[in-house]
């Protein structure tokens, strides 16, 4: 895809790889809208991407979602949607705030799930939905919930999506691995592989470009992962304990 003109909306825009595709994207001359929580890192990062339209919108509050999609409607057909958007809290289960998974499931699942509701109508014929799951949706690792297990179900979704949407649209999912955000920077354990936002909206531009549902990166971590996940549970396991 030839990015110029091309009219893109990024959910999940003001920080770490949002705000990298956003950036890329604008240097290629794409027109862009922009949405997320944070209105005035929105604001500002518009402003950098000339042109772009700040939208702000919070994946927990369901009606901001549909307020933006009916302004969306009632302009031209969008080329992609790629949304980014997700709440980032691990640790071990007995250990988990109810609270916080349950503020995790209503952005990354319940929110996820309205973005996949709303917004493909929007696009224009063969246009892309990209959404972001993760590789720790892969397998159960340990210290990964709840955001392992909402991040599971968002792969899970687009893989419905990619059935259901077809051919009309092209739903790509993205599963990165560690990437060198504020929220990856609360880890307190080395994160093999570990690239930067920029590298990782390179890579997911580059994904978009080519055939393929997923886009998985850096490979020399996510191919590792995949074979472990495609094992079966008496070995899968007995290596995932290994990393406790």
């Amino acid at each position: 895809m030839n990015y110029a003109s091309r009219r893109i909306w990024i959910i999940g825009a003001s920080a770490g790889i949002g705000a990298a595709l956003a950036r890329a994207l604008a240097g290629q001359g794409a027109q862009l809208i922009l949405s997320a929580r944070d209105g005035d890192a929105l604001e500002a990062l518009a402003a950098e991407c000339g042109g772009a339209q700040a939208r702000p919108l919070d994946l927990a509050q369901p009606e901001t979602l549909g307020a933006v999609v009916a302004q969306l409607t009632l302009e031209a057909p969008l080329d992609a949607i790629i949304c980014t958007a997700a709440l980032y809290d691990p640790g071990r289960v007995a250990d988990i705030d109810p609270m916080r998974a349950e503020a995790m499931v209503r952005v990354n699942i319940l929110g996820m799930l309205e973005v996949a509701r709303l917004c493909p109508p929007l696009l224009r014929d063969g246009g892309q939905l990209v959404l972001f799951g993760s590789v720790a949706g892969y397998i159960g690792l340990p210290g990964g919930q709840p955001y392992s297990a909402t991040k599971a179900a968002v792969n899970n979704l687009a893989e419905t999506l990619a059935i259901e949407l077809a051919p009309r649209v092209d739903v790509r999912l993205v599963c990165p691995g560690f990437v060198q955000t504020r929220l990856t920077a609360r880890n307190t354990f080395a994160m093999p592989a570990i690239i930067t936002p920029e590298q990782a909206a390179e890579s997911v531009l580059r994904g978009m470009q080519r055939r393929g549902f997923e886009i998985h990166f850096p490979r020399r971590f996510t191919l590792a992962m995949k074979l472990i996940r495609a094992l079966p549970y008496a070995l899968s396991l007995r290596l995932i304990r290994r990393l406790r």
